[in-house]
């Protein structure tokens, strides 16, 4: 595995290579492979999401999301990744470091998609291993938070197998398909890394 910072760039770019899959801050020219993708795998993923916006998948919505993904980069408050299968430089899904904390905190939450043909065949699984570990030992992070519904158990399979542990439940923790869910939380310790490192 291999990180990669590109700091010189007006646009600020981050690269994590593993055996397997290419992390990259994603850039205006996925535009198409990544409406495509999302377009899809829209029933798939609509139950686990916020209700869609009208232009969700316009050039120009993706465009301000762009801008966004890269701003929050350059102030450190956020880690925005497209997973791409290595064969084939194909788009598979995403993730994000978000609500960076510094100082007394050091923690960040993850958020994470995937696209319908793409499920089930382990690339979230190495994705997350693979971000976790960029946290850890490049943003200097000691706690990684994930939330997600009690009735995801994918998700829940996930974040197990990738060493996060359940710590809690919240009510009404997030807006999902357009109703105030409960969610469990989980968390990952940079000192969970050092017995587990899976990735």
């Amino acid at each position: 595995m291999s990180f990669f910072k590109r700091s010189f760039s007006p646009l600020p770019s981050v690269t994590i290579t593993g055996p397997t899959l290419l992390l990259r801050t994603p850039e205006m020219g996925d535009y198409e492979e990544w409406a495509s993708l999302r377009a899809a795998s829209r029933a798939f993923l609509a139950p686990w999401e916020p209700v869609w916006a009208v232009d969700e998948l316009t050039r120009g919505s993706f465009r301000l999301r762009i801008k966004r993904l890269h701003k929050d980069i350059e102030e450190d408050e956020a880690y925005p990744f497209f997973i791409f299968r290595m064969s084939d430089n194909r788009l598979v899904g995403g993730l994000t470091l978000s609500n960076l904390r510094r100082g007394a905190a050091q923690m960040a939450s993850l958020g994470y998609w995937m696209g319908e043909a793409y499920a089930g065949k382990g690339y979230m699984s190495a994705a997350v291993r693979l971000t976790t570990a960029f946290a850890f030992a490049k943003l200097d992070l000691r706690r990684i938070e994930a939330a997600c519904l009690p009735q995801n158990t994918v998700s829940i399979r996930l974040l197990e197998a990738t060493g996060f542990k359940r710590e809690g439940y919240a009510r009404q923790y997030l807006n999902i398909a357009g109703q105030w869910s409960d969610h469990l939380l989980y968390a990952l310790l940079q000192s969970d890394q050092t017995t587990d490192r899976r990735f």
